[in-house]
């Protein structure tokens, strides 16, 4: 049995430094995903042959979860495994933008890049609440802009993520207070599309 475990950051907790600040980092990591982690790990300790499931599997099909502990493994499942997501996806870019096959996708399905930039903001703007919003793949591989609530994956509508927004307000507050739309802004800064390639290729 292997319980879940808090990634690695990647880079160290001031690398976003000015978009996010590195004490936002440090506690959206080890205090804020932790306890995603350690919830979640709680929650299978009644059913412990569901370490063995990963955790995708277990978001893809929520409805053969033990119903007494869907909702944690929704709630904390999904937490953990949308910041597992999250992390790699961030890096100061230098301006850098989509290239190759993923380009394509997102002139192909959003016209331009700029349309998909300003509906993808536009989404995460009208987001109410806690949640995040998403670039998503479907199933036929056309390319969607969601939004979930909470700590909802996009997984659990039979949707493969390619690149995540988390709209929680432990996630900027420091820096950003009640300006959500700046806080949005200074995403495409950081957004690693070297990553968001690998994702939409695999």
């Amino acid at each position: 049995m292997t319980k879940h475990v808090l990634p690695e950051l990647g880079y160290a907790y001031n690398a976003l430094e000015p978009k996010i600040d590195a004490r936002t980092m440090e506690l959206h990591h080890t205090k804020h995903h932790q306890t995603y982690v350690d919830k979640l790990n709680a929650a299978l300790e009644k059913y412990p042959e569901l370490f063995n499931t990963p955790l995708e599997d277990l978001l893809k099909n929520l409805e053969a979860v033990p119903e007494d502990i869907r909702t944690a493994v929704r709630n904390h499942g999904g937490g953990h495994h949308n910041h597992s997501f999250f992390w790699p996806l961030l890096k100061i870019n230098n301006g850098a933008v989509p290239s190759g096959a993923l380009a394509e996708a997102i002139e192909r399905n959003f016209e331009s890049f700029e349309n998909f930039k300003d509906q993808f903001s536009q989404a995460a703007l009208n987001n109410f609440g806690s949640g995040w919003t998403w670039l998503v793949k479907n199933m036929s591989g056309a390319l969607h802009i969601v939004s979930t609530p909470n700590q909802d994956s996009p997984l659990s509508s039979g949707l493969s993520p390619l690149l995540g927004l988390d709209l929680w307000e432990h996630a900027y507050y420091l820096n950003y207070q009640n300006k959500r739309a700046d806080y949005i802004a200074a995403f495409w800064e950081i957004v690693n599309w070297d990553q968001v390639d690998k994702l939409f290729i695999k």
